[in-house]
């Protein structure tokens, strides 16, 4: 059985870290000078307007600027930042570059002769990917000699972790993101995305786990100081061992066990050398699922409340990205609407997949593909559809309004200041230092 060399290292201080993380998995001897590197970090979301949380969200600075000078070590001169951030609008080509400057990758830039690249402003490409999986990948990427995936370690309330295989969804277009959260029970949201590595040039996994989140992958979840670094030149295997460090069974992962079937690789780690720090001293489970009550028709915080006369069904995997950054903040203003009155046996269905409840009074279709997967059932006594793809504010106010639930308009209007509002949890908490998204 071919062993696969994952490395794990204790992060101590800037470059001297991170080498040893790639020398211990195999160095970069098989990268010659005249090589195009691709360097994937994760940008899962960013704010022009306000500061928000980025420890364990987003790929550290320090850890992006250590592999550039590894690579100019080694000679290369053909570098590339890509990312594809989630934004609000298709049209927004302000974020992106607003990311790269102050992250500090156009000091990169100059200091290194690298190149960024907000991939939804650059071409794609078709590619099967087998079994009805086609996906359109940014063209940058797939014509490169080598990538560099470089995630933070953090689990996923949809895909229980988020790592080096799933970091790669970044490299692919909108469409091909919707696509990913299939309807069909058998070819879900795993299935799509156990693939995503396997067309791709060869693959340097470093994962980024000096800050880890449980309940990602956004700044909503619960941040930590974990000081971890993962390699591996199999990003399956460093995936494995990332799953294991987060306390999470691989075999519990669906689309860990569906990219391990694929490869005839077993799941317990048999066939994968760690070298360096053990597992067992660095493990730390996080938890990954938002907790709803026992029947999964109200959020945990709000069944506690003593919530009457909603059912506010949990997230499933067809609910996509877009759709995703919105059912948050909604779930946040029909908390704040709430007077203790019952309301009027309201339901409200997300994603693509959920059913209608016989007897249901009134029932919210949220997005666009439940609206359209029920524009005709007859089950639903009133239905109340908002059919934007995401929604926009100005229709969930309008839908939650209609359906009794009074919510401020004001909580959408100041969206952007939301994701600041999670920075209170980590004030006055030196080990979370803003330095790591720098680049001096």
């Amino acid at each position: 059985m071919d062993q696969h060399k994952v490395s794990i290292v204790r992060y101590a201080q800037p470059l001297a870290s991170v080498r040893q993380a790639v020398e211990l998995c195999g160095g970069l001897e098989r990268v010659g000078a005249g090589a195009k590197v691709f360097l994937k970090p994760n940008i899962v979301f960013w704010s022009r307007t306000t500061r928000f949380p980025k420890w364990g969200v987003i790929t550290t600075s320090r850890v992006m600027e250590d592999l550039v000078v590894l690579l100019k070590e080694r000679g290369v001169d053909d570098i590339t930042i890509g990312e594809g951030t989630v934004v609000g609008r298709p049209d927004d080509r302000e974020t992106a570059p607003h990311a790269f400057e102050s992250l500090g990758y156009n000091r990169l830039k100059d200091r290194y002769g690298v190149k960024c690249l907000d991939i939804f402003q650059r071409p794609f490409e078709e590619v099967d990917l087998g079994d009805g999986v086609v996906l359109n990948f940014n063209t940058d990427i797939l014509h490169s000699d080598f990538v560099v995936d470089v995630p933070v370690m953090k689990t996923h309330a949809q895909t229980t972790v988020s790592l080096a295989i799933k970091n790669l969804k970044g490299t692919i277009d909108i469409k091909s993101r919707k696509r990913c959260h299939s309807a069909d029970p058998e070819k879900g949201l795993h299935f799509w995305i156990a693939r995503l590595a396997e067309k791709m040039p060869p693959i340097l996994a470093v994962l980024d786990g000096i800050y880890t989140s449980e309940y990602g992958p956004a700044f909503d979840g619960v941040i930590h100081r974990s000081d971890i670094l993962a390699a591996s030149w199999d990003p399956l295997s460093a995936d494995l061992v990332g799953s294991r460090l987060l306390g999470h069974d691989p075999a519990a992962v669906p689309y860990l066990a569906h990219a391990a079937r694929r490869r005839g690789r077993p799941l317990d780690l048999s066939d994968v050398e760690v070298v360096g720090e053990s597992i067992a001293d660095l493990v730390r489970p996080h938890q990954w699922s938002f907790p709803y009550n026992q029947e999964g028709t109200l959020p945990l915080p709000m069944a506690k409340r003593g919530m009457s006369g909603l059912s506010y069904y949990k997230y499933d995997d067809s609910l996509c990205t877009y759709c995703s950054s919105i059912n948050g903040v909604v779930i946040q203003a029909v908390n704040a609407a709430w007077r203790g009155e019952p309301w009027e046996d309201v339901e409200i269905l997300t994603g693509k997949k959920m059913q209608p409840r016989p007897g249901a009074r009134k029932t919210i279709l949220l997005g666009k593909c439940m609206s359209q997967a029920h524009k005709d059932n007859p089950a639903i006594r009133e239905k109340i559809a908002i059919k934007g793809c995401p929604p926009q504010p100005e229709q969930i106010i309008k839908a939650l309004h209609a359906a009794g639930i009074m919510a401020d308009p004001d909580f959408f209007a100041n969206l952007d200041a939301i994701p600041g509002n999670f920075l209170r949890r980590y004030q006055d908490r030196p080990e979370f230092e803003e330095g790591h998204f720098q680049v001096s």
